[in-house]
């Protein structure tokens, strides 16, 4: 019957075959070990440090540039901190996926390693509905960010589109100027909080896949031209 299902018969010692100069062997089926991979485990803030953290660690560390983000529900504002010097880029009407496929590309072009997003809460600390919003936003972002090993941080943002309202006052731009830019210098006020602070209080944003927050560890590809 082993023979119809195409089984090969179990040979004992005893078996005519062995004694008949007939080639004969018994193999032993034992099961495949365990391949162990090494434990992909959570990544931690201190792991993975925001760059104002390491620029008060050291002072004459240059490297890291970051990426400001105020973002609103029909415009959002972003600006650029390259070293010491932090300036507006520029105002962006989108929403959703193209909203945050730009964003990647303003990131590319501008070698950024993270994004500081600013987090809308009320005057007492508290968040609030807008709060909500952002951090649903965010938190789809870093899955894109982290696939390239940027990472995403929350700041507050109380109180920065009031004051980036003074600030284009003072330095003298025009009302309608003042208009299509206060995002884009919201996002300054942004990043200056950040650095000011030294990414104190600041709060990480982190994908749920574990092998992305691996990749946050290890941080983007270096560029072996640069």
């Amino acid at each position: 019957m082993a023979h119809q299902l195409g089984v090969a018969p179990i040979l004992s010692p005893k078996h005519p075959a062995l004694w008949k100069g007939t080639t004969a062997s018994i193999t032993h089926h034992f099961p495949s070990p365990p391949r162990y991979f090494p434990k992909i485990r959570a990544v931690s803030l201190e792991e993975v440090p925001p760059n104002a953290l390491r620029r008060k660690r050291d002072p004459d560390w240059w490297g890291g540039f970051s990426l400001g983000v105020d973002l609103g529900m029909s415009r959002t504002g972003v600006a650029v901190s390259r070293g010491f010097s932090v300036r507006p880029l520029t105002v962006l009407e989108l929403r959703g996926q193209k909203l945050e496929l730009r964003l990647l590309e303003i990131a590319e072009r501008q070698e950024v390693d993270e994004f500081i997003i600013g987090l809308p809460k009320s005057s007492d600390g508290k968040e609030t509905e807008q709060s909500n919003k952002v951090r649903s936003i965010a938190g789809r972002f870093a899955v894109r960010a982290a696939e390239r090993g940027w990472r995403v941080y929350l700041q507050d943002e109380h109180g920065t589109s009031t004051e980036a309202m003074s600030l284009m006052i003072d330095q003298g731009l025009s009302k309608s100027a003042r208009q299509g830019r206060i995002d884009a210098y919201a996002a300054v006020l942004v990043l200056e909080r950040y650095f000011a602070m030294s990414g104190h209080g600041i709060e990480l944003v982190l994908p749920k896949q574990l092998e992305l927050q691996e990749k946050l560890r290890i941080g983007p590809p270096r560029d072996e031209d640069f």
